[in-house]
């Protein structure tokens, strides 16, 4: 009788320990653009494009890896028309048009760049100047957490 007592004590005791366990606040990991800047490159005769460069931080709690930085125009056309900024978001980012952090530990700050953001074409060779397009952002694609 006292053996069944101790057994049941044993599971009780560790199903509240399990329990304290899962319920015991996870870390997380939160990458941030902390700094983004673009810039108009002519990559043909007719032809140029936007690049971007800047800083992502981890302002998570834990490290995290295989962090994917890329860029959107949202005020881009889908069509190619000379004179306007266009994209094609009807196909798979390319590696040049997106950047990968392999590891960046919690509390960190870490460069990034990557081309093509979006495009502009020009048949009379009328270069766009410093006519940026509205609606350009760096985004955090994915990232993986590290286990502790």
């Amino acid at each position: 009788m006292i053996h069944y007592k101790r057994y049941i004590i044993f599971i009780l005791t560790a199903a509240l320990s399990l329990y304290l366990v899962s319920c015991a606040e996870k870390k997380e990991g939160k990458v941030i653009v902390s700094e983004q800047e673009f810039s108009i490159r002519q990559d043909a005769e007719y032809n140029w494009v936007i690049d971007a460069t800047g800083k992502i931080r981890n302002v998570g709690d834990v490290d995290v890896k295989k962090v994917v930085v890329t860029g959107y125009c949202r005020s881009c056309g889908e069509v190619l028309t000379a004179g306007k900024w266009f994209v094609n978001r009807n196909i798979e980012k390319r590696p040049e048009q997106k950047d990968m952090i392999s590891y960046l530990t919690a509390g960190d700050e870490e460069s990034y760049s990557f081309k093509e953001v979006a495009f502009y074409f020009q048949q009379s060779g009328l270069a766009p100047g410093d006519m940026m397009p509205d609606g350009l952002e760096v985004v955090i694609e994915s990232f993986e957490t590290v286990e502790e």
